[in-house]
């Protein structure tokens, strides 16, 4: 674990959410079931492969070595997740104690965790520049005539999509998802950020299969803005290969004159080929604009393999 060892030893204290450690891009050789993640004030280790107790007793002493070096003044407190293949995904606190509520903070936004249940934390890293550039977008029309944006926040999760619209200054979003108990925790960080109160915009959250759901999500419409951001399979929810061409037939009907749709695929087997020649058959239409960028921490040797993020226009 020479190249996780080097990171931890540069490791910064951080103010904000952030990956330290990307294994997963293949560029160390031999670590790429690693993960390290800040989630301040807690560290996350997180391996796709059954790893032993001396490893992690390694790795521990290192983030311990570090975080003295560091002198932060409070403790360490750091957690390992096992995703191992086969397996259920396991999360267990190491050492120190988690804040309750445990929330952290990204380009001035604010988002509840919860890292000891479940596979997922609550929030994923390698999506802030779609949040970026999601809260840029609603910020350049929020001064339009006629209101700020409407956006449709499909697969919606716990809503940071619809956080960081609202603090551009969109008008409305509607946010999708199939779990309720997601959704909640959606709730909880729209009031993180002061966004459900009188003049905050106007935020929904609907419990629904999208594919069930069309005719009432296009009387709320249309939109200038729609995020497509779903599970690459996820059996009863969403398979990509089968329900993606589906829902991309839908989007011509749901966008404004000029709407954009930001389409989302965390799927290595499928590279952007897949998204692009899809969108030629179902909406032949729509405009590529392009795609965009991943952090520089999520680097991968393949970015076909690493998360797609494409931005398509419907013509004025």
């Amino acid at each position: 674990m020479h190249h996780l060892a080097e990171a931890i030893a540069a490791m910064p204290v951080c103010a904000e959410a952030t990956r330290l450690f990307h294994g997963r891009g293949g560029l160390f050789p031999g670590e790429e079931h690693w993960t390290l993640d800040a989630l301040p004030p807690a560290l996350v280790l997180t391996s796709f492969q059954a790893v032993t107790d001396a490893q992690l007793a390694e790795v521990g002493a290192r983030l311990q070595a570090r975080w003295d070096a560091l002198a932060t003044g409070a403790p360490l407190t750091w957690a390992f997740q096992s995703r191992a293949p086969g397996g259920q995904a396991d999360t267990r606190l190491m050492a120190g104690e988690l804040p309750e509520p445990h929330t952290v903070q990204e380009a001035g936004a604010r988002y509840r965790l919860q890292l000891l249940r479940g596979q997922n934390h609550g929030l994923f890293l390698d999506m802030a520049e779609g949040r970026r550039w999601v809260r840029e977008q609603c910020a350049a029309l929020a001064d339009r005539e006629g209101g700020g944006a409407r956006v449709l926040n499909l697969f919606a999760y716990t809503c940071a999509f619809s956080v960081v619209a609202l603090l551009g200054g969109a008008a409305q979003v509607v946010n999708i998802d199939m779990a309720r108990g997601a959704l909640a925790v959606g709730q909880q960080n729209h009031r993180l950020n002061g966004l459900l109160g009188p003049g905050q915009g106007s935020a929904s959250f609907l419990a629904h299969d999208i594919f069930s759901t069309w005719g009432k999500l296009g009387r709320a419409g249309p939109y200038d803005l729609v995020i497509v951001d779903p599970p690459s399979y996820q059996k009863g929810s969403f398979i990509a290969t089968k329900d993606y061409p589906r829902l991309m037939r839908r989007l011509p009907d749901l966008l404004a004159p000029g709407g954009q749709a930001l389409l989302c695929l965390n799927a290595p087997e499928l590279g952007p080929d897949f998204i692009d020649d899809a969108m030629r058959e179902q909406a032949p239409s729509l405009q590529r604009v392009g795609r965009l960028p991943n952090p520089p921490a999520f680097a991968d040797r393949d970015e076909a393999r690493s998360l797609k993020v494409i931005v398509y226009r419907q013509p004025a």
